[in-house]
């Protein structure tokens, strides 16, 4: 038996909440085989970041040919990507294999408030990196950082910026509503033809460390998986919003906590 290939392309969070290892366990609890390029190590606990190393761009792009001069990829997350020179890096790699579904999730901001992504490499991500992906998922602040605006109030705004962030070359966009207010935690997907509301419950918790990056990595693995890109998001929000629900009974570190990525094979408790 074969099992799909994913690979997420993005920075190590040595909590475990986010970055690399909550995507590699995206993967695992979707049913995909998880590979990984690490872009940067980051000193990170549910409180904040207190220090980012970069890898070298050409060791970036030497885990690259290394995955791919192998491995049967089926898709690709791009998640941290702090400096412009690791994006030139991926752009390259991404040119050279040929991946043919790309989910760029634009990590500017952590959980904590901390910044991921050096000032320089913002425009590297619009213009490089964008037009070689087939979805990206910015969440409300993402969105509205990239395109040098206010936060989007309704959703029509959000439609109207994810119409602007199509221009920059990807043919859709998910924008996350996660930081939104509202009994509703709306996400909205856009591409050229059709706009979509996702609504699931908004779940009262702190413990939300890692979501975008675990939402990402689900949709990569439902696209490996051979889904379609609409049924891949639905199944992505279902099972990070379960995720999100589970969080509290994990109960780790003292700050923003991780989601539960393996809710569904917690066992029930005895009776």
């Amino acid at each position: 038996m074969s099992i799909p290939v994913a690979l997420t392309i993005a920075g190590s969070d040595s909590s475990g909440g986010a970055g690399i290892q909550a995507d590699l366990k995206t993967f695992a609890a979707c049913g995909v085989y998880g590979a990984s390029v690490i872009t940067a190590l980051t000193a990170q606990n549910t409180r904040g970041v207190t220090g980012i190393h970069d890898v070298p761009p050409d060791f970036i792009a030497a885990q690259i040919d290394a995955v791919f001069g192998d491995l049967d990829v089926k898709a690709v997350k791009i998640g941290m990507v702090a400096r412009r020179e690791a994006i030139e890096s991926i752009v390259a790699g991404l040119d050279r294999w040929s991946p043919k579904h790309v989910v760029v999730d634009p990590v500017m901001v952590a959980t904590s408030g901390d910044r991921l992504l050096s000032p320089d490499a913002i425009d590297a991500l619009r213009t490089n990196l964008f037009p070689r992906a087939s979805l990206i998922t910015p969440n409300l602040p993402e969105a509205a950082a990239l395109l040098n605006e206010a936060i989007a109030e309704s959703e029509a705004d959000i439609e109207r910026q994810g119409r602007l962030l199509l221009a920059m070359g990807c043919p859709a966009v998910l924008i996350k509503g996660g930081h939104g207010h509202g009994p509703e935690s709306t996400d909205i997907l856009i591409d050229s033809d059709s706009v979509i509301r996702l609504a699931a419950p908004r779940i009262a918790t702190t413990n939300t460390h890692g979501t975008g990056c675990s939402l990402s990595s689900a949709i990569a693995a439902g696209l490996a998986k051979g889904q379609g890109l609409e049924a891949a998001v639905r199944e992505a929000k279902a099972y990070v919003s379960a995720a999100i629900a589970a969080a509290d009974r994990l109960q780790i570190g003292h700050g923003h906590g991780p989601i539960h990525h393996f809710h569904a094979f917690e066992k029930a408790p005895s009776p």
